[in-house]
């Protein structure tokens, strides 16, 4: 199920070895740093399969759904920080610097795979990072905010060059699972079946199933939902349409099962939800 996760501080970090600590697949205002130390996982970020790496580090504009699909037989080590993007360019971001903000923003999430001493050096700040966060100081603070601003432009030393490598799936099951993705993508606003997607891939629908299951986590009518309602939030906080007209758009066939649906994964109500944004932002 889809859930929104919100932050009362500008900033939260934190480092886990427990795989029973993911999050199911989400949402949330702020901007996410999520650093890949060590297990096997492969982290879904809407219609892209990352199969993470001792090293990547993966930046995450955060209103674009994702999650971790863990493998628990092997240990689970990730290192994360949310942060508010507006509390960053108001308080942190250097005035004569150039927009720090831009890898979110541009790039909005991707994955950056780091090797020797980057892989070392990132691993050094994180490590920093969550002592400061965890002292009760003033002096603290100011370090942590000190040395955030340092990890900002490291990681922007990281993006100048375009990132524009294919992603390497280690067999065909991830490759398949990512066509699927990308079919639903293209078409989550009509009416999806696994007929539709057996016809356009070549492939047996029950083996299209079973392998979404196994690679995500969860089945294709899951995604399809998670996809179908995180475009609705969208155009509920951006959009001025009616809120009927906004569940035919995104594939719903009647106004009551998109609310209902709505407010299973948000709740709230269609309505509640576009107030409280909307007033937000």
């Amino acid at each position: 199920m889809s859930t929104q996760h919100k932050i009362a501080k500008p900033f939260t970090i934190g480092t886990s070895s427990d795989y029973n600590v993911q999050i199911p697949y989400h949402t949330h205002f702020h901007y996410e740093i999520y650093y890949f130390h060590s297990g096997k996982a492969n982290y879904l970020i809407n219609d892209r399969i990352y199969v993470l790496e001792p090293g990547d580090l993966l930046l995450m504009h955060g209103m674009t759904l994702h999650c971790a699909n863990v493998d628990p037989s092997e240990l689970y080590h990730r290192s994360t920080l949310h942060f508010d993007p507006y509390y960053f360019k108001q308080f942190i971001q250097p005035p004569f610097a150039a927009d720090l903000l831009a890898p979110f923003q541009k790039l909005q999430n991707v994955r950056l795979q780091l090797k020797g001493e980057d892989k070392l050096e990132v691993e050094s700040v994180f490590a920093k990072l969550v002592q400061f966060h965890n002292e009760s100081s003033a002096y603290a603070f100011q370090r942590f905010q000190a040395l955030f601003l340092e990890f900002m432009i490291i990681i922007n030393e990281h993006c100048k060059q375009p990132l524009q490598a294919i992603a390497a799936f280690p067999s065909p099951k991830e490759h398949h699972v990512q066509s699927i993705i990308s079919y639903v993508e293209k078409h989550y606003a009509d009416d999806v079946t696994l007929n539709a997607i057996q016809a356009e891939l070549h492939l047996s629908k029950y083996y299209l199933a079973k392998t979404f299951k196994e690679v995500t986590g969860m089945t294709i009518f899951q995604f399809l939902m998670q996809r179908r309602i995180y475009q609705a939030k969208i155009e509920l906080i951006e959009g001025k349409q009616p809120i009927t007209d906004i569940g035919y758009e995104v594939g719903f066939k009647h106004p009551s099962h998109f609310s209902r649906a709505f407010k299973l994964q948000m709740s709230l109500t269609p309505e509640q939800y576009r107030k409280q944004h909307q007033l937000r932002s």
